[in-house]
């Protein structure tokens, strides 16, 4: 029987399964490498850390990502709950303050008698004793020792693509005589500051981000960069008009006095004291010094300061389909050397895309190792709920090409009470909320069924 069930890794993932895993009265040993070791894109001590963006995503309800949010909540989810003590404002979305949201998290993992947490890095299974139950949440920033051991156990050629994180400003520095605070289309509050561009103004700045300088990452290849973090200049190559469709897109957001705009970037508020902004979809990885020359081209940032550059890191994760099952269990973990220990991964290693979802997949992970230590069967959510539909998806993906995979209604089966209805096309919305609702109320009733 096994001692303890192991997490190895103190992000999101390995915190939500540290902490589920803990509520169920089983003991929890968390590895976390920090702060004696960080990867470049890690900045504080504590766990929970957020690197790239400081936005979960939309808390509409009746949105996919809203849905997986309002499930967590339902199961326990130590994120959510810090998400809510540490929110800044940000129109639709739920956004944190980075630094309250990792102390918040910190908090409450060290308060919680049945998990103790070491400072040590792991880098390979043999570390951990022959039996014993292990959560891998090691997560995108896995160190290069263990990546590469886990690559080589699981003969893959390859773990990992890159991502990039956007800069930061000072808010003090923003010129407000240019740039104005709205929300798109004038829904909900007006928290995002936007910087107003005209024809030539936009091309002058794309001509500069297109061919501006680009550090060197070490074994970077462009093949290798992920769709949903691609950095800016590598988007804006794709098409002069690229950018404008996508994170510069001038819709909805006109000026004050009404007149309209060619394109527009956007500002999030990164902090609780409102100090601090991030530059909406400008994942990067120009040098230090052309992000200061290029980025002081968008009207409005001419004098901007910068609390943080724009950095670009590694990414890792396995092809799971195949080794994982609906719970991220390794199905046969003896087959890659790992002799009897019960061998769970959790988080953006097992191929989900986001912060939530890879919370999520720890809650799923954590959850299913306390079953397996107290000896019970594991919990399988259904394909109809977010959390279900996220874990199927990792472990029965058909395709050739497994990609990360943000949550979305595409992989959310459609509850069997809703087969019979039609809908027409313009009530997707209608349609989403009762699956939604459905959803919502299925992970209630496992709540009370399965004491998740």
């Amino acid at each position: 029987m096994s001692k303890a069930v192991h997490v190895i890794g103190g992000g999101l993932a390995g915190c939500e399964a540290a902490f589920k895993a803990a509520s169920y009265g089983v003991p929890v040993v968390l590895y976390e490498m920090k702060p004696s070791k960080k990867s470049p894109a890690h900045e504080m001590d504590t766990l929970g850390e957020l690197v790239c963006s400081n936005s979960l995503k939309s808390s509409d309800p009746g949105s996919a990502a809203g849905l997986l949010k309002r499930e967590m909540d339902i199961i326990g989810s130590v994120c959510i709950d810090s998400a809510k003590k540490s929110s800044v404002p940000a129109g639709g979305a739920l956004a944190v303050d980075r630094h309250v949201f990792s102390k918040e998290i910190t908090k409450k993992i060290e308060a919680d008698s049945n998990i103790q947490v070491v400072n040590k890095e792991i880098c390979s299974l043999d570390e951990i004793p022959d039996g014993e139950i292990v959560i891998i949440a090691t997560g995108p920033l896995t160190s290069e020792d263990f990546s590469e051991r886990i690559k080589k156990d699981l003969g893959l050629e390859s773990l990992h693509f890159f991502d990039a994180a956007a800069p930061i400003i000072y808010k003090d520095s923003i010129d407000m005589d240019i740039a104005f605070k709205a929300a798109r289309y004038g829904k909900g509050s007006a928290d995002y500051i936007n910087c107003p561009m005209n024809r030539e103004q936009y091309l002058e700045f794309y001509n500069a981000l297109v061919t501006a300088e680009t550090a060197e990452v070490h074994e970077f290849e462009e093949k290798a960069l992920y769709e949903g973090c691609m950095p800016v200049e590598s988007m804006a190559k794709r098409g002069q008009d690229t950018i404008r469709f996508g994170p510069l897109k001038p819709v909805g957001l006109d000026n004050p006095d009404g007149s309209k705009n060619y394109a527009v970037v956007q500002l999030r508020r990164d902090n609780t004291e409102d100090t601090l902004y991030n530059i909406v979809g400008f994942q990067t990885r120009l040098k230090f010094g052309e992000q200061k020359r290029v980025f002081s081209m968008i009207p409005g940032l001419q004098n901007c300061e910068f609390a943080r550059y724009g950095v670009m890191h590694r990414n890792t994760y396995i092809k799971s389909p195949g080794i994982l099952d609906n719970t991220y269990k390794v199905m046969e973990p003896s087959k890659f050397g790992w002799g009897e220990r019960h061998v769970f991964f959790a988080g953006q290693i097992t191929g989900v895309e986001g912060y939530m979802e890879s919370a999520d997949s720890g809650i799923v992970a954590g959850i299913n190792a306390a079953m397996l230590f107290l000896d019970k069967e594991p919990v399988v959510f259904p394909e109809t709920t977010a959390t279900g539909a996220l874990a199927n998806y990792v472990a029965n993906y058909q395709g050739k090409d497994f990609q990360p995979m943000g949550i979305n209604f595409g992989i959310i089966k459609e509850p069997e009470k809703l087969s019979g209805m039609k809908f027409k096309k313009r009530d997707k919305k209608e349609h989403r909320a009762l699956i939604a609702e459905i959803a919502a109320e299925t992970m209630k009733e496992m709540v009370d069924t399965f004491g998740v």
